[in-house]
């Protein structure tokens, strides 16, 4: 029986071996990568992969949300991507950035406002400026009637010179932009519309795009979207501008009405101390007179019975009660307080159980005004008869 099941146990451990060595020989591995989707810095930040690819070709990058972005900005060595919606910035901002860019700086702005023929602008006071108007390319004279397809996109196309092959931008092909002045030095055109345009600006250099969306995480990396930032900003400092934040009401009124705060705020202090001058003459100190002995015991048996209470002062006038009666009756405060009370009752001519009542202590209850001056009526009868 025992070689039996001994031989049992071999085939099987043959049979389990011979298994396991078929399924390993026809085993395939397999490696398949999940896709997790953009960091929670990507979603925050739709320019992340433009800033990293700027600081990859060694480029200095910086983010700014300021309303005067370009404040402190070198502009023979700086160049800023204007991203965010520049139709809130004032026309004093305006002047003041366009000057910056006369001195040498470099701006790359993206155009956000529609030109309106009715209004004769475009809601953007700095395109307004440059006389550059964006419209829609369905609008134009021109426009194909079959839209661009993911097979057939409808490129823009920028020529430069020494190239033999122009450079491909994937802007939006529903955007078009119009230089009617004719200061454009440079642009790029799709099938019917233009995206770029390059200006010469004093001593400085700007760029209009008809929108930024080439240079987004998910569409930086297409054609030639990337190499058009580094283009726009080689050698230079950049600073990438996705949003700007209005200055606070007061910080704008003390940088351009600084002198009328000064004014009201003296004006205001005037006026304070105009009113915090006495009027009348001044009112006579106090006669110090002394006062009666009534009042004082009053005053000193008010505070202690809002400090100590009732049964504080009642307590007071039963120790008095039994100092006096140790004066007149040596041995009184030795007796037990049975004995005690017997011979206040017999001296005061009271019952023993009213002389109980007025020396016993109490539980803490609060009595009510009339009982409580009963209590000290009753304790003062018994003290005048010893």
């Amino acid at each position: 029986m025992t070689a039996r099941r001994t031989a049992l146990l071999a085939l099987a451990l043959v049979v389990l071996g011979l298994g396991s060595y078929y399924l390993w020989s026809h085993l395939e591995r397999v490696e398949e990568t999940a896709d997790s989707g953009p960091s929670p810095e990507a979603l925050a930040n739709p320019y992340l992969a433009a800033a990293r690819f700027l600081r990859g070709q060694g480029l200095t990058v910086a983010y700014s949300g300021r309303s005067r972005f370009w404040a402190g900005l070198s502009p023979g060595a700086s160049s800023v991507v204007l991203l965010a919606d520049q139709r809130a910035l004032s026309p004093a901002q305006v002047q003041q950035l366009l000057t910056w860019v006369q001195r040498g700086g470099r701006l790359a702005v993206v155009a956000h406002g529609l030109w309106n023929s009715q209004s004769a602008s475009g809601g953007d006071l700095l395109l307004d400026t440059l006389r550059i108007r964006k419209s829609l390319s369905a609008d134009l004279p021109n426009a194909p009637r079959a839209p661009a397809t993911a097979q057939q996109p409808d490129l823009t196309y920028l020529y430069l010179e020494n190239q033999t092959a122009p450079v491909r931008l994937g802007f939006d092909p529903a955007y078009h932009l119009e230089d009617p002045t004719d200061k454009a030095v440079a642009w790029a055109n799709s099938r019917i519309a233009t995206h770029l345009m390059q200006l010469a600006w004093g001593d400085g250099v700007i760029t209009v795009l008809s929108d930024g969306a080439l240079w987004r995480n998910e569409r930086i990396g297409h054609y030639d979207n990337a190499w058009l930032l580094w283009y726009l900003n080689q050698d230079r400092n950049v600073t990438l501008v996705l949003s700007t934040t209005h200055e606070p009401w007061y910080s704008l009124l003390w940088r351009y009405f600084a002198q009328a705060g000064v004014a009201a705020l003296a004006l205001a202090l005037a006026w304070c101390w105009h009113r915090a001058v006495r009027r009348g003459p001044i009112l006579p100190a106090p006669d110090p007179a002394r006062r009666s002995l009534a009042e004082h015991l009053r005053a000193s048996a008010t505070f202690a019975l809002r400090h100590g209470g009732q049964q504080r002062l009642l307590q007071v006038l039963r120790q008095d009660l039994t100092q006096h009666a140790e004066r007149h009756h040596p041995g009184f405060a030795r007796l037990p307080i049975a004995e005690q009370w017997q011979l206040l009752g017999r001296l005061a001519g009271q019952p023993t159980a009213h002389i109980a009542q007025a020396m016993a202590p109490g539980r803490g209850n609060a009595l009510s005004r009339r009982d409580f001056s009963e209590r000290v009526a009753q304790l003062q009868r018994i003290r005048n008869a010893l």
